[in-house]
């Protein structure tokens, strides 16, 4: 009971507070959006299934909390349809019944008779608010805390490795890669991982001069912070570990500091899906919910092992949670984006046409996409737990049993 006990503080905890914080301000951009254009509310909804707790505003927004803490909505009023976009004869049926009801004067209310502009609005809040969540984390983190710098200078070449083989000595100090400025070994680590068998341009200062050396990662083991290894792009150097400063930003400094990090991410991003369609890079980084619970609880454990006291843990674990929630956060709000049906760049897509055509797209189209959409997000998640399932080793423990 203890050891299970452990594992919840561990794993589930930390995960559900940061899935809990992503989802609450992806559906508090929508909400927010909504009510600033005027637009009648009718459910305000965290996690799934039986509620845990609901309430009513004084505006009659219902709020509820449900026991599946994996997702939430904001339920407008009217809003029946299964894509979200009622096609014409949906959108005059409606309009009669509330002319009916409440009178023309209402229909300003409703989100579906809401002007295009502002239908795009609401819809594209919630992935902005993931952006900018991301983005005051980060620039938080750079005024409190500041940017480490530390010299990537390298200490040791492995013979036969990229680095040797394109000219790198040691000695030499990487000053930027595909023209960003490397300002940690880390930069170079987070550059090459995603670049297998692609040739990358580094400057190098080599005792004062300047010169410019093309390497080529090439695949093999890579540790990352939690001492776990995974198939990603290596070069084969070892860095000089010397100390690091921190250098603290200003205000207008750490936002755009907050910005490019962000940017950073969608890029990163962007780059590692179109290399995985490719087929230059594999989709071993897709991960899913059981994904981001061993990474919360693996940085979870980490910060008990190295923090000295009670008051250490918690600055390392809120530090720690916080930048769990910025990075998931932008991949929140980039997903929410592809234009695919359920989501909201699907909306978007179809607010687009409607843009083009003066009308609504046809419902029976309208619902093949849905269901399309549907099928390709439970594809992927289905895809993202089958490599965390093979990452946590649960097939070999299968195995093990029956053998």
């Amino acid at each position: 009971m203890i050891g299970f006990l452990q594992t919840a503080l561990m794993y589930v905890v930390p995960f559900l507070i940061v899935l809990g914080v992503v989802v609450t301000v992806h559906e508090l951009g929508h909400f927010l959006a909504a009510k600033w254009l005027g637009t009648k509310i009718d459910q305000f909804a965290i996690g799934f299934g039986r509620p845990l707790a609901s309430w009513r505003d004084k505006s009659g927004v219902q709020w509820r909390i449900g026991w599946l803490p994996l997702g939430g909505y904001v339920r407008f009023a009217g809003d029946d349809n299964a894509a979200s976009v009622p096609d014409t004869d949906d959108l005059d049926a409606m309009r009669r019944d509330l002319v009916a009801r409440e009178g023309e004067a209402a229909l300003n209310r409703y989100f579906h008779f809401k002007p295009l502009w502002q239908r795009a609005v609401i819809t594209a809040a919630g992935p902005i608010a993931n952006f900018l969540l991301a983005i005051a984390i980060f620039a938080g983190l750079l005024m409190a805390l500041g940017e480490p710098i530390q010299s990537a200078r390298v200490a040791r070449v492995e013979p036969g490795a990229p680095a040797e083989r394109a000219g790198l000595r040691p000695g030499d100090v990487l000053l930027a890669g595909e023209g960003k400025t490397i300002r940690t070994p880390a930069d170079v680590k987070q550059l090459i991982i995603l670049r297998s068998g692609l040739a990358t341009d580094f400057t190098v200062d080599r005792g004062g001069r300047v010169i410019h050396l093309q390497v080529t990662p090439e695949r093999g083991d890579v540790a990352d912070g939690l001492g776990r290894t995974q198939k990603l792009g290596r070069i084969g150097v070892a860095f000089d570990n010397s100390a690091v400063t921190f250098e603290r930003y200003g205000p207008l400094e750490a936002v755009a500091g907050g910005v490019e990090r962000t940017r950073d991410v969608v890029v990163t991003t962007v780059f590692y899906i179109g290399r995985m369609i490719s087929g230059r890079e594999t989709a071993d980084q897709l991960s899913g919910p059981l994904g981001m619970a061993q990474i919360s609880g693996d940085l979870t454990k980490q910060n008990v092992k190295f923090s000295p006291d009670a008051s250490a843990l918690v600055r390392n674990a809120l530090l720690t949670l916080l930048v769990l929630v910025a990075n998931i956060s932008v991949g929140i709000g980039f997903l929410n984006l592809l234009p695919i049906p359920v989501l909201d760049g699907g909306h978007l897509l179809f607010y687009g046409y409607e843009a083009i055509a003066r009308r609504p797209l046809a419902a029976k189209v309208q619902a093949a996409g849905y269901r399309v959409g549907l099928a390709l997000v439970l594809g992927l998640m289905l895809f993202a737990t089958w490599n965390d399932l093979q990452r946590l080793r649960v097939f070999n423990l299968f195995g093990g049993l029956f053998s």
